[in-house]
Parts: C-alpha cells; sequence; structure tokens
C-alpha cells in the first residue's frame, strides 16, 4: 500500500492555500472596502462578466447558488448592482452593475490585483507563466472529468 504524508499531497497543499490566502482577503475586504468576501467576488464577477444571471454569477465567483444570491441581494440593496428581466427569458434576472457599482468594482479590481501581487510575488515572471499554464490544465482537466 503506497503512503504519502498527507502534507505533501498537492490537494492538501492547495487547499491550504486557499485557507491562508482567504482568511487574508477576507479581512482586507472589509477593512479596506467594507464588503464581505462572498459580496465583493460577486461584485468583481458582476464587473468583469456582465450581464450575469444568478446561476452564472455562482459559477463565475465559484459560490454556491444560494451563496452567491444573497451576495447578488446585499449588492442591489447598496445600490451597486442592479436586477432586471432577462430580454430572452422574462422569468429570469441578470445581474449589472449601476454606475457607484462600478466606481466600487473599480477598487475591488485593485485590491485583487494588489492580493495577487502579494500571493505570488515571491515568483518569478517565468515561474508564474508556468504556473498558470498548469492551473489552466489542470482546470480544464477537472471540468473534463466533472462532466462525463
Amino acid at each position: 500500500m503506497l503512503h504519502t504524508a498527507l502534507h505533501r499531497t498537492f490537494t492538501y497543499r492547495l487547499h491550504r492555500l486557499h485557507k491562508l490566502t482567504d482568511k487574508e482577503s477576507q479581512r482586507r475586504y472589509f477593512a479596506e472596502l467594507g464588503f464581505s468576501l462572498s459580496d465583493g467576488r460577486c461584485l468583481a464577477a458582476v464587473g468583469s462578466f456582465q450581464p450575469l444571471s444568478v446561476s452564472e454569477l455562482a459559477r463565475a465567483s465559484n459560490l454556491d447558488k444560494g451563496q452567491a444570491s444573497r451576495a447578488a441581494q446585499a449588492l442591489v440593496e447598496r445600490k451597486l448592482v442592479e436586477k432586471s428581466f432577462d430580454p430572452e427569458d422574462g422569468r429570469s434576472v441578470v445581474l449589472r452593475l449601476t454606475e457607484e457599482g462600478q466606481r466600487r468594482w473599480q477598487a475591488v479590481m485593485q485590491l485583487i490585483a494588489v492580493r495577487n501581487e502579494e500571493i505570488f510575488g515571491c515568483l518569478t515572471e517565468t515561474q508564474r507563466r508556468q504556473f498558470s499554464a498548469l492551473l489552466d490544465q489542470l482546470i480544464e482537466h477537472a471540468i473534463e472529468r466533472s462532466e462525463r
């Protein structure tokens, strides 16, 4: 039987990195922008991929549909996102940034850029490109396997 030390497995280390970076990101989203991590991620997704349905928002922000729906509603209440009926399907809604949402989206994107630099700043540009390509390959592989 193969025994691999848990702390050396890729999935364990990837999850650990995720937890370490999310904790600081959550702190910074609130301290610097007044957002929860979910609200900030959703604002970033709406601004980057609008118009979005709630289901599309959930996929784009890596949240479950309930979390995305609550975050979208919070952003609507703060007048950063507006809901309108989908012209192609009058029963569903689409989400878009308001003018104020556009300004706040730019601040969120700036924070994301800073956090990315803080997290990946220890890598050379070549290492970053390689790591990015490897992540794309792993994501594509996971998507293919999930669709079987």
